[in-house]
C-alpha cells in the first residue's frame, strides 16, 4: 500500500523541517513548500492526499489559497495551522473549505495524529455506498451532488459532511459535541457555536425546496434530521 502523500505549506524554514521529520517518521510521504503559488503548482503537479496548511503566508494567506483549491475541484482534506485562536477565524477557514484547524504552538504528536484521523475518516468515506437517501434529500457522495426532491444544492465541504452525518443518523438527536467529534473530529475548546451556524447554513438552502423543516432542534439535546418513515 503506497503511504499517504502530504504536502506541508509554512514560510518557516524550521517548521517545514519540523513537521516533514515527523511525518515522514509516521510513515508518509512529504513534500514542502513556502508559499500559496508554490501550493497551487504542487497540487497541479501531484495531487496531495492531504494538505497542512500555514494561514499566515507571503503572498496570500491559506484561506484564500484553500478557495482556489476547491474552486478547481481539489478535494482533499486540508488542515490548517495558525497562531490565531478566535472563533471567527476558525468558522472562516472551516467554510473556505478547510476540515480541521490547529493553533500555534502545537505538539508534533497532535498533528499526526489529527492527520491520522482525517485519513482515516476520507478512505472509511470510499469504503461506504455511493448514495445515500434520508426523505426527501438524496446524497452522492462520489459527485458530492446533493438533492432535495428534484432541487440540487450546492454545498460547502464542510455542509456536506455536516449534512451527511446528519443522513446516516435520521431520526436519531445528535447532540452538539456528537457532531463536533464526527464532523470536525475535534471541539472548538468547548464552543459549540459552530455547529448552531452550520446548522442555520444547512436550514437556508434545503427548507426553501423541502416540504418541511428537516432540521429539528431538540432543545437541551441537539439536533435531528426528520425522515418520514412511511416514505
Amino acid at each position: 500500500m503506497t503511504a499517504p502523500r502530504i504536502l506541508v505549506v509554512d514560510d518557516e524554514p524550521n517548521i517545514r523541517d519540523l513537521l516533514s521529520q515527523s511525518l515522514r517518521f509516521a510513515g508518509f510521504q512529504v513534500k514542502t513548500v513556502g508559499n500559496g503559488a508554490a501550493t497551487i503548482s504542487a497540487v497541479l503537479e501531484e495531487e496531495p492526499d492531504l494538505i497542512v496548511l500555514d494561514v499566515m503566508l507571503p503572498d496570500m494567506n491559506g484561506f484564500s489559497v484553500t478557495t482556489r483549491l476547491r474552486d478547481h475541484g481539489f478535494t482533499a482534506p486540508i488542515l490548517f495551522l495558525t497562531a490565531k485562536d478566535e472563533t471567527e477565524d476558525k468558522i472562516k477557514g472551516l467554510n473556505a473549505g478547510g476540515d480541521d484547524y490547529v493553533t500555534k504552538p502545537f505538539s508534533l504528536d497532535e498533528i499526526v495524529a489529527r492527520i491520522q484521523a482525517i485519513l482515516r475518516r476520507t478512505m472509511q468515506d470510499t469504503e461506504d455506498e455511493q448514495v445515500i437517501r434520508a426523505g426527501e434529500l438524496t446524497m452522492d457522495q462520489d459527485t458530492h451532488d446533493v438533492f432535495v426532491g428534484d432541487a440540487q444544492i450546492d454545498l460547502s465541504p464542510t455542509e456536506f459532511k455536516l449534512l451527511r452525518y446528519l443522513m446516516l443518523n435520521p431520526n436519531r438527536v445528535l447532540s452538539k459535541a456528537q457532531i463536533l467529534d464526527h464532523v470536525w473530529e475535534y471541539d472548538f475548546n468547548g464552543d459549540a457555536g459552530i455547529v448552531e451556524s452550520y446548522i442555520s447554513y444547512l436550514r437556508r438552502k434545503i427548507d426553501p425546496h423541502a416540504s418541511e423543516s428537516l432540521i429539528q432542534t431538540k432543545r437541551g439535546f441537539g439536533y435531528m434530521l426528520k425522515v418520514d418513515k412511511a416514505g
